[in-house]
Formats: structure tokens, C-alpha cells, sequence
């Protein structure tokens, strides 16, 4: 009896120390081989481009960059959670909590890089307000849903752990591989057959038809363009 309970016990103190090292990394989930998101770290001049901020100075690019992090993170919470195990919620409110003094500071220093570049009062508030919504809409997607989640995940994570102060340098670094994975890259080890599955229809000219039936001639075209041989 004391032998199988030893027994017992042993396994399961293997099974506590094997199964942790069975986790898979994030992306895991959604791919066995993921396609690569990474980029070089942006510059100004890459930032102010990228960012729709021409002619911004250093401290408005940093403003820009927060700001964009903050845009991209949020539509991820709002776009992930069909998988709860990206944190996507979680790590953008922490990031919002961790990060507030930074945020309200790149708020206030982009409304007044419209103030300076559009005109003060209502037309730089204005322009501000529609770059907010335009930089929203930017970061939404649905084909690369799953790259965008994944990636947005992997920023969020940097974002709560860095020090105060220095979100603009997690945005310098990781936003570019945010929008990098906005272009569609699925499965890089075994392809991504049910979305890149098209379907090849004949003809539909009148000429190719009559009385509801495709004529020989254009059945014949159509069984080239899907490799049935006659």
C-alpha cells in the first residue's frame, strides 16, 4: 500500500513539473509556424510618415507614437477576446493605469500639434479629434485578425512591465510590427488552405449559355481553368 502511494505521488510530482514545460508560446495559438512581425524600431522621420504627423517635432513623435499604442491596444481589447488567453482586456486597462501620466501628456501634446499646424481653438481641436478616429479605424481588421491579435498581445505585455515614462519607447519598438500584421500572413509551415481557397466559376456570359446550359465550347474553357482533363 505505502509502495503504490509512493508511486502515486511521484507521478504526479512528474506530471506538475512536465506539464508546465508542454505550454506553448502565444502563438501557438493560433499558428504551428507564425509568420514574422518584426521590424526596426521607428525613427522620427519614419514615426511622423507612419503616424499621419508631418512636420511633428521629437516630443510630438512621442506623443504620436503613445497615442497610436494606445489606439491599437484598445481595438485589440476590443477585437481579441474571442481568445481570453491573449489578456487583451486586462493588459490594456493595465496599461492605461500603469501609464496615465504619459498618456494624458500625449494627449495634450498632439492637440497642440493641430493647434500649431491646423489653426487654435475649434479647427486644431477638430483635427485632433478626427486623427483619433482615423487612427482607430487604421488599426481594425478582419482577414488578419489573428495576426494583429497576436502581435497586439506581445506589445501589451511590454507596455505593463516597462517603467513609467517610457510607453513611447514600447510604441517606438513595437509598432511596427503592429501594423506589419494588419497585412494577412496565416500559416507559414502548412499554408492557410481554407482562406486561401478560391473558387474558379465558369463564364457567365450569355453567349456561353442557352436555355440554363453552359455550351461545350465554354464547359471545355472552364474545365481548363480547374485542371480537369477531358
Amino acid at each position: 500500500m505505502n509502495f503504490r502511494l509512493s508511486l502515486r505521488r511521484a507521478v504526479m510530482g512528474l506530471a506538475t513539473i512536465v506539464l508546465p514545460s508542454l505550454a506553448q508560446p502565444a502563438a501557438a495559438q493560433f499558428f504551428w509556424s507564425p509568420p514574422s512581425f518584426a521590424t526596426s524600431p521607428l525613427t522620427d522621420v519614419e514615426a511622423a510618415t507612419a503616424l499621419g504627423l508631418p512636420g511633428a517635432t521629437a516630443e510630438e513623435v512621442k506623443a504620436g507614437l503613445v497615442w497610436n499604442l494606445r489606439a491599437a491596444l484598445n481595438v485589440a481589447a476590443l477585437q481579441c477576446q474571442f481568445e481570453p488567453t491573449l489578456l487583451s482586456i486586462s493588459n490594456y486597462n493595465a496599461m492605461i493605469a500603469h501609464h496615465d501620466a504619459e498618456l494624458d501628456s500625449a494627449q495634450s501634446v498632439l492637440l497642440g500639434y493641430f493647434q500649431r499646424t491646423v489653426g487654435k481653438g475649434r479647427p486644431g481641436q477638430a483635427a485632433s479629434d478626427q486623427y483619433g478616429t482615423r487612427i482607430y479605424s487604421g488599426y481594425s481588421t478582419v482577414q488578419a485578425q489573428r495576426g494583429f491579435c497576436l502581435a497586439a498581445a506581445e506589445v501589451g505585455r511590454q507596455a505593463i512591465f516597462a517603467q513609467r515614462g517610457t510607453l513611447n519607447v514600447v510604441a517606438r519598438n513595437g509598432l511596427g510590427s503592429i501594423k506589419k500584421s494588419l497585412i494577412l500572413a496565416g500559416e507559414q509551415a502548412y499554408g492557410d488552405p481554407g482562406r486561401s481557397y478560391s473558387l474558379t466559376l465558369p463564364s457567365f456570359d450569355p453567349k456561353c449559355w442557352k436555355k440554363g446550359k453552359l455550351l461545350p465550347a465554354c464547359h471545355v474553357a472552364w474545365n481548363q481553368k480547374i485542371g480537369v482533363q477531358p
